[in-house]
């Protein structure tokens, strides 16, 4: 039994210094048949008409409250100060029966600590105000 090593006539193969491109070429043809393939199915919208954005200033009725918290914590009714959450939560009381029950507005400083809203906000809750409307800065355009 006889087995052969190397080449028959003696001398070494050279090496293959090229790379074979076929293979990468069929994997870029199957990925872009597939993009072509997944594209419109991403694409597809469903057609829908978007409100558009509209910031309507708030109309005050004269009846609504308007609380105001500044950076300290105090609490203006209407622009006179509150002695504090209890006499808050009894004014709050007050208004709540009335028909039609008025709206509170809660305006708190940029600086104010989120545990003043919070306690405001509380006592509306508390004394069963409907209505807690948040003022807000509207973002600058453009």
């Amino acid at each position: 039994m006889a087995m052969q090593v190397g080449s028959p006539d003696g001398e070494e193969d050279e090496v293959m210094s090229s790379i074979n491109t076929t293979p990468l070429v069929d994997v870029m043809l199957v990925l872009l048949i597939i993009f072509l393939i997944t594209i419109p199915v991403v694409a597809y919208n469903v057609p829908l008409t978007l409100p558009p954005e509209i910031n309507q200033p708030s109309r005050t009725n004269p009846q609504n409250v308007t609380l105001a918290v500044d950076r300290a914590g105090v609490i203006y009714w209407n622009n006179k100060a509150v002695d504090g959450a209890d006499a808050l939560y009894e004014q709050l009381k007050t208004i709540a029966v009335l028909e039609p029950q008025p709206e509170v507005l809660v305006r708190g400083d940029e600086d104010t600590r989120y545990e003043f809203i919070g306690k405001v906000l509380a006592n509306c809750q508390r004394a069963g105000i409907a209505k807690v409307n948040l003022i807000t800065q509207p973002p600058p355009r453009g």
